[in-house]
């Protein structure tokens, strides 16, 4: 059947991850999220087999959103961009914040 057999691209790589790559609209995405609230805050997701590195940003009330960011150099070239503090989400986990404004907003917990 061949269902999980990894297929060489034409530029004979082979591709390992079954997400996208990060892209200027997830790093412009993160910045208009850092512009337009107060108090935010990076947590950065390692790379996985299934995601590319991502990063969840924070804001003082706990409102979040995730993107991706292609590598975590990029996350922090963007967090000392903007002057924003970037943490190892395994390390730290996230703030409770992050976990009231979910259960206060359960509409957006697919996200």
């Amino acid at each position: 059947m061949g269902w999980f057999n990894r297929r060489s691209r034409p530029d004979g790589t082979i591709p390992t991850k079954l997400d996208r790559e990060g892209d200027r609209d997830d790093l412009a995405a993160l910045a208009d999220f850092v512009s337009s609230r107060q108090g935010v805050e990076f947590y950065l997701e390692p790379e996985t087999t299934a995601t590319d590195t991502t990063v969840v940003a924070i804001a003082h009330d706990g409102e979040w959103i995730r993107r991706r960011t292609g590598s975590p150099g990029a996350a922090a070239k963007l967090a000392h961009r903007h002057a924003v503090p970037l943490y190892e989400a395994a390390r730290t986990g996230y703030p409770e914040r992050m976990r009231a404004w979910n259960r206060a907003h359960p509409e957006r917990r697919a996200r």
